[in-house]
């Protein structure tokens, strides 16, 4: 038959020790992880996948796979909308030289994926510009100094 003492000490155990508990979890990287197996392996533990782990030969690929894999460049940097941010904001004088030569002179009032909007001064109109049409652009203030 069932002890009466140790049902009330295993829910007592219950209710106390495991509401208690934080799982906590290591932060291993693949390189690290490699090496925890290879110090296994020296001590004649089996590996993971089943094989003899005093493979030195494999362990040491599987090292060289993981250290040689880098992080992807972000897909998007974001430099291009923050030029045009601080340009728009500072209402700065822009010079934009399109790739058939011709240059436009104004002050950059928005942009999206494709184009930019150049408000120009003096009576002319402002401009639409596609930006694969644009050569390149610079402050109309840094050619006054080269000149």
């Amino acid at each position: 038959m069932k002890d009466p003492i140790d049902s009330a000490a295993v829910g007592r155990a219950l209710e106390e020790g495991f509401s208690n508990r934080k799982l906590i979890r290591p932060s291993l990287s693949r390189a690290e992880h490699v090496l925890e197996r290879r110090e296994r392996a020296g001590n004649g533990e089996r590996a993971g996948n089943g094989e003899r782990a005093g493979n030195g030969e494999r362990a040491s690929s599987i090292e060289r796979a993981s250290n040689s894999k880098k992080a992807p460049p972000p897909e998007q940097t974001h430099a291009e909308n923050f030029y045009y941010q601080k340009q728009m904001q500072a209402k700065t004088s822009m010079v934009v030289v399109l790739r058939d030569g011709e240059t436009m002179q104004g002050v950059i009032e928005w942009y999206d994926k494709h184009c930019i909007k150049i408000n120009r001064s003096g009576g002319q109109p402002n401009v639409l510009i596609y930006k694969p049409s644009i050569k390149y652009m610079f402050k109309q203030s840094e050619d006054n100094q080269k000149g």
